[in-house]
């Protein structure tokens, strides 16, 4: 089926650009209208769940008050343990009806704020706005996905539906390995035709995501020869490890800034006699003198590219600057595991066009694609691959995510599930 679906698309786009409004799409809006103080409800109710991504029975809790949900709907669904990669685990909802493209939702559970965070609660600020933890990251996504799913079933239009949601319950911070965490994800990837991500983008509605950076760590570890300082330079010493990890840094900067959208950054250094490096919480410890030329240097960063071919020229290019050592010193440069990126293919830009003019049919204005600079890693990057088509930041506009101060606008709930419903309706046409 993938094969003929960007034909498919594109001829669906053609008739959608001067369609009117169809009496099931009617209804599917006035049933998201009227329903939209229940969706508010259930909306509160879930922020008000702390589910930071360590708090394994938060972000169960969420998944345990969404699943009757998905299952009145005539969804599949179950939690799916995540203790082999060290996470709650996920949730996953399949509806096979056998009519239209196989599509893939894509949320997630968890947010950023620990157990023990003092932001906790879902607070009106006033009539349309409202704060809380993870309202709009990605919570209210969540809750766009079930509404729009609702509307569908209330139009009689879901049942014969092919779709898998899959909310994640460590995006936010993801298990290890990731060959695990991912998996249910990059399977569901793989059975569909198109995935849709319902993370906030970048908090405006006028936005989606037709491109996302994958990003990626890079550790690299210099030796040189310990000696005493009077002797740097010297044919028996060479410069020591901290030159040399300077030259290595310098020559980053110089021969990788040309490749366009991609950042590269070194975020911790140590350097000296003796250095450790503790991955797992970001730290280390370091010992020299002024008099002594460092032995070992250690530097982490990442990468953020655009497609997995930037990516591996940029690796190349790297590796090849780290062989060009100085004398008597040896460096090495690992690259770990990390979210791939979601390059803007053809297919993509064509699902945005009729999301976009979903949007001007319902009086709410073009979509237009978000700079990839403006765009964070997310879920939806570990499907890109397997679908003909990806779009991603259709969930709840807000502001602040990350933060004490996250917002959103709660006006924007309804109007982004009727764009999100008759994205899912016009597909299955």
């Amino acid at each position: 089926m993938k094969k003929f679906l960007f034909l498919f698309l594109s001829l669906l786009f053609t008739h959608a650009a001067i369609a009117q409004l169809s009496p099931t799409e009617t209804k599917i809006i006035e049933h998201i209208d009227s329903s939209n103080p229940q969706a508010i409800k259930l909306l509160e109710k879930i922020v008000n769940i702390n589910s930071g991504t360590m708090n394994f029975t938060g972000v169960r809790q969420v998944a345990e008050t969404l699943l009757p949900e998905f299952i009145q709907l005539g969804f599949n669904a179950h939690f799916e343990d995540g203790s082999v990669f060290n996470r709650a685990g996920h949730l996953i909802a399949e509806l096979r009806g056998g009519s239209g493209p196989n599509i893939l939702l894509i949320g997630h559970l968890d947010t950023v704020f620990a157990a023990n965070s003092p932001f906790q609660q879902f607070k009106l600020l006033d009539n349309n706005l409202a704060s809380g933890p993870g309202i709009s990251d990605m919570k209210g996504g969540d809750i766009i996905i079930l509404q729009s799913l609702r509307a569908l079933k209330a139009a009689h239009q879901l049942d014969d539906m092919n779709i898998t949601v899959v909310m994640t319950g460590d995006e936010e911070l993801s298990g290890r390995p990731l060959a695990l965490s991912k998996k249910a994800l990059i399977d569901a990837a793989k059975w569909a035709d198109i995935a849709i991500g319902f993370e906030d983008g970048d908090g405006k509605p006028t936005t989606a995501n037709i491109s996302r950076r994958g990003t990626i760590d890079w550790t690299l570890t210099v030796k040189g020869i310990a000696a005493h300082s009077s002797q740097v330079f010297s044919k028996s010493v060479g410069a020591g490890a901290i030159y040399e990890a300077s030259r290595i840094l310098n020559s980053f900067y110089q021969q990788l800034r040309s490749e366009p959208l991609l950042t590269f950054n070194p975020g911790r250094m140590m350097a000296g006699t003796d250095v450790t490096n503790e991955k797992s919480t970001n730290t280390g410890t370091t010992f020299g003198k002024n008099n002594v030329v460092a032995q070992s240097a250690i530097v982490t960063g990442d990468i953020r590219s655009l497609s997995l071919e930037q990516l591996n020229r940029v690796k190349e290019k790297m590796r090849r600057i780290v062989a060009n050592h100085l004398a008597n010193t040896n460096s090495e440069i690992e690259f770990g595991e990390g979210y791939p990126p979601m390059a803007p293919t053809q297919g993509n830009k064509k699902l945005l066009n009729l999301y976009s003019q979903i949007s001007e049919d319902l009086g709410q204005g073009k979509v237009v694609a978000v700079n990839p600079l403006d765009a964070g890693a997310a879920d939806v990057s570990f499907t890109a691959n397997d679908v003909e088509m990806a779009l991603d930041g259709l969930g709840l506009s807000g502001s602040g995510g990350h933060t004490v101060n996250e917002t959103a606008d709660l006006s924007a709930l309804p109007a982004q599930s009727k764009r999100a419903a008759l994205l899912l309706y016009r597909l299955k046409q």
